[in-house]
């Protein structure tokens, strides 16, 4: 770990801007990353990332991500469904990574996109958003830094449009909602996601009924906001847990990953302004269990 000393002249500077000054992190994304994670204390203490920092305290951080620069491509067929000179737009195969993190270093996704996309970090060149390992569809990459500054900055401002699929075990009381309560690293449990944190960050999801099955339902999920676990977590909360889902949601037989999948992408070109949309059909073994449970 690293303990760094806050100067007169960093004296009321935000804690997301002093992390990403320092070398060891080195970006924005990363020191976001780490504060989010709960990976980074001040005097000991959690701390959000608009925390205005004092002269004298003391800010821990962890040890530098071991370099990437060695990341060799790896021949893994993963599906194009837009492309042009500026981004791509792939369909992510369940169990795959998107990135290398500790103890996992690949193949990943940036293992099989390796030279087609760039900027950012060295660790996941190109990668504008992420999906859990075990959630497939839909994501979109960059080829360059330029290109990935602007979509990152459509993220934020919510000018991309994710759509998910997802199946629950229960029965909605409503044909549509939306859920709006803040996420974070569980108090107790700091690999979970939970409404019980010390760090909790604005999250919005909106639902909308597809088909109802005697004791599941197909929903559209929309994100308006993007947190780690958001969709899994949000949907556990009004009890209509994620069917598959073995740390938030209900496990089925016949199901060996949870019924989750980015099926719609929709944005305007970051440099041309016209619309981008594009789906993915439900992968085989979700709707082969959608299939059997509705027959």
């Amino acid at each position: 770990m690293h303990d760094r000393l806050v100067t007169p002249q960093q004296a009321g500077m935000r804690l997301d801007r002093f992390l990403a000054a320092a070398d060891e992190v080195g970006t924005r994304a990363r020191a976001e990353r780490l504060i989010e994670t709960g990976e980074v204390l001040v005097d000991g203490d959690r701390r959000p990332k608009s925390f205005r920092l004092v002269e004298g305290a003391t800010v821990t951080f962890p040890e530098p991500e071991p370099a990437t620069l060695d990341l060799e491509p790896v021949d893994i067929d993963v599906p194009v469904l837009y492309e042009d000179g500026w981004l791509m737009v792939v369909d992510k195969p369940a169990g795959q990574l998107v990135h290398p993190v500790p103890g996992h270093r690949g193949p990943t996704l940036v293992h099989a996109l390796l030279g087609r996309t760039g900027g950012g970090e060295a660790a996941r060149p190109g990668i504008v958003h992420r999906l859990d390992r075990e959630t497939s569809g839909l994501l979109v990459v960059a080829r360059d830094d330029r290109t990935l500054g602007r979509l990152q900055g459509m993220l934020r401002r919510r000018s991309i449009s994710r759509t998910y699929a997802a199946l629950v075990r229960g029965r909605p009381a409503s044909r549509s909602g939306t859920i709006e309560a803040p996420i974070g690293r569980d108090r107790r449990d700091p690999a979970r996601v939970s409404l019980d944190t010390d760090n909790p960050r604005d999250a919005v999801t909106h639902f909308s009924v597809v088909e109802l099955l005697p004791r599941h339902a197909l929903l559209d999920v929309n994100l308006e906001t993007g947190r780690t676990h958001q969709i899994r977590v949000h949907l556990a909360a009004i009890e209509l847990p994620v069917a598959g889902d073995s740390v938030y949601g209900v496990r089925e037989p016949g199901l060996k990953r949870q019924f989750l999948h980015a099926a719609r992408l929709a944005f305007p070109h970051p440099f041309s302004g016209e619309r981008v949309e594009v789906e993915s059909p439900l992968p085989a073994d979700l709707q082969e269990f959608l299939d059997r449970l509705a027959s």
